[in-house]
């Protein structure tokens, strides 16, 4: 009889049922922490010079003149937003909860500002996959009222 040998083969592994063990699902990451007003502060006016819309800019000019004017950055509130809507959520109520933990807002009140957000070209710039996928969703739902 030939000896056997311990070590294990080193090939690959045999594969298992899929139903059997189900995908391991990681755990929403934290928003970052920052510097996040207190509540639901409004930002700082500009001056008067920089909220003066163009003639040429449209209906919509007001605060979309003013940011374009500022350089389109995003605030960190902002990038504290869209880095919290990349997480996912398992249960009913624990992003509303989450919500007010992190940001003191209420849900309609951060749906609101994430609205707006969507609409940036600064947001769009900086998490392209996240905006787009949020953006048909929003365009998504909208069809579906309208039905």
């Amino acid at each position: 009889m030939p000896p056997t040998d311990p070590t294990p083969p080193t090939g690959p592994t045999p594969p298992t049922d899929a139903r059997s063990t189900p995908p391991p699902v990681p755990a929403p990451r934290p928003a970052p922490e920052g510097d996040l007003p207190e509540g639901d502060l409004p930002a700082p006016r500009p001056t008067p010079d920089t909220d003066v819309p163009s003639p040429r800019s449209g209906p919509e000019a007001g605060s979309a003149g003013a940011r374009a004017a500022a350089g389109d950055e995003l605030t960190e509130r902002e990038r504290s937003i869209l880095a919290f809507e990349q997480q996912w959520w398992r249960h009913a109520g624990a992003k509303e909860q989450a919500i007010r933990d992190t940001f003191g807002l209420s849900a309609t009140r951060y749906y609101q500002l994430l609205n707006a957000l969507l609409d940036r070209p600064a947001a769009l710039a900086a998490e392209p996959l996240l905006i787009g996928r949020l953006r048909r969703l929003r365009a998504s739902r909208a069809r579906n009222r309208r039905r």
